[in-house]
């Protein structure tokens, strides 16, 4: 099922065991953010990078060092080199991403970001290493930025499609497809709103975290927190802008997001994280979420 229908998209939903496969990540791999500096193209259409004075390519490396050496505590973490040629390769999710048996590549809106597809040792690792099949998206037209655009609940199988000028309806339906999804609701971002992992992220499964304001129809954002409810958080405009929904999951018992989004988070929202059976980490990021991204950004999934 791929549709705009919220009403058929949920009542599909209700419907269907949690045995899609593993709700969180076997292993994830990273990119280093070598040459990190705002990329000019990406930021006309991300409205959370800072002015390119506010790039500290020593801090986001240093970060970003810690970060893998946090989230390797709970999960198996690879980091590739990184490429001044690509400064927003420290985003790698919206490029590569995988399902059982397969290795994705997405198509990036802006050139910049396609120069990523290009790869050889990112693809050959998943391709030779893993003997992953390849799905390549990345030569054709329509624009599909993978799990930046595409949040997915891999316990159920059904994914949430955020269209914007990263992702248009074809770009969704073929991520429909890449990823074998059982059920995919295409919607409408908030104008400016430029993925959907920053305004919701999926946590195993069995939880939610919604940003209402990143969404065209806030009604759609209540309908997917009914969905997890009761262990649904509903963003406030200050955990929004913090990136509290660009948070992740990484083992069945532990989210992971950035410090300034565990400092905006409020009291009740971290009590409904925790009545979920997740335990909040955080490491340091403002650095690379000068980029206009954070946490989960960063965090290519292996499953």
């Amino acid at each position: 099922m791929l549709t705009r229908d919220i009403d058929a998209f949920f009542a599909h939903a209700r419907s269907l065991p949690a045995d899609f496969g593993p709700a969180t990540a076997r292993a994830a791999f990273l990119v280093a953010p070598d040459g990190f500096a705002q990329a000019v193209e990406s930021a006309r259409d991300n409205q959370y990078m800072a002015d390119p004075v506010a790039f500290d390519a020593a801090r986001a490396s240093m970060q970003h060092r810690e970060l893998q050496r946090a989230i390797s505590r709970v999960v198996p973490t690879i980091c590739f080199a990184g490429d001044p040629a690509t400064p927003d390769a420290v985003f790698p999710n919206n490029v590569f991403g995988t399902a059982a048996g397969r290795s994705i590549i997405g198509r990036m809106r802006h050139p910049v970001r396609q120069r990523e597809a290009e790869r050889g040792d990112i693809r050959q690792f998943f391709r030779d290493t893993l003997s992953r099949d390849e799905v390549d998206l990345s030569t054709q037209p329509h624009a599909c930025e993978l799990t930046g655009a595409l949040v997915i609940d891999r316990a159920r199988g059904i994914g949430y499609a955020g269209l914007s000028e990263r992702c248009d309806e074809e770009g969704a339906r073929l991520m429909h497809e890449a990823f074998g999804l059982r059920a995919t609701l295409m919607l409408d971002l908030s104008p400016g709103e430029y993925h959907t992992n920053v305004v919701l992220a999926v946590l195993a499964g069995r939880a939610a975290v919604v940003c209402p304001k990143g969404f065209a129809d806030e009604e759609l954002a209540s309908a997917i927190a009914a969905f997890y409810a009761p262990h649904s958080v509903v963003c406030d405009d200050a955990e929004h802008a913090a990136f509290v929904g660009n948070c992740i999951a990484l083992s069945p018992d532990t989210v992971w997001m950035s410090e300034a989004a565990q400092a905006a988070l409020r009291p009740q929202s971290a009590k409904v994280l925790n009545d979920a059976g997740f335990t909040v980490h955080s490491v340091p990021l403002d650095a690379i979420e000068a980029g206009g991204g954070s946490l989960r950004c960063c965090i290519g999934e292996m499953f």
